[in-house]
């Protein structure tokens, strides 16, 4: 977290900027030293400001500002790298997003395991009119995620990811598996 911190020193102190009377003045420079140990942390971040909008290199409590800066709601329960890959993934994800192929990326993203979505619905064409409809009368899907340690993953947390992810209008059953 980033905030006071302890001894850390100012690269524009306050005090060297006075006019040379209050220079000399203990009380000026005292109450400039202390500007400068509020300042010196906001200095250090506006100069290290690339690095905390890289997703790589950003620190973990701020990679959760990124994710809801780019619309993705993470959990503090999930592994950084998945976090960070996952924010990293957001621009792919958003422009797949309602798809099938779409949400396996962004489960597999999420749990690291291999996913799997088998649904009711379909798309096809046929010269003859009067043909019978692809799919079945009500859409629905089942997701099954094959991972190695089924106990690992939050499925409270994973259904309310895929509930958010797929079309509103179609219901959804959540598998969690081992490999």
């Amino acid at each position: 977290m980033r905030g006071l911190v302890p001894n850390l020193p100012t690269p524009h102190p306050t005090g060297e900027r006075l006019p040379a009377l209050f220079q000399e003045d203990p009380f000026a420079l005292g109450v400039c030293a202390g500007v400068d140990e509020v300042l010196a942390p906001i200095f250090a971040t506006l100069d290290s400001l690339d690095a905390y909008v890289d997703v790589q290199l950003s620190p973990e409590d701020f990679l959760s500002f990124l994710a809801r800066w780019v619309g993705i709601d993470t959990d503090e329960g999930w592994p950084v790298e998945r976090r960070r890959a996952l924010v990293s993934r957001a621009v792919d994800i958003f422009r797949q997003r309602g798809t099938v192929n779409g949400l396996r990326a962004h489960v597999g993203l999420l749990t690291g395991g291999v996913v799997e979505i088998a649904e009711t619905g379909g798309c096809s064409s046929s010269e003859t009119s009067g043909g019978s409809l692809p799919g079945e009368s009500e859409p629905r899907m089942t997701v099954r995620v094959r991972v190695d340690d089924p106990a690992a993953v939050d499925e409270r947390a994973l259904d309310r990811l895929i509930a958010d992810a797929k079309p509103a209008h179609v219901v959804h059953r959540l598998e969690v598996v081992a490999r």
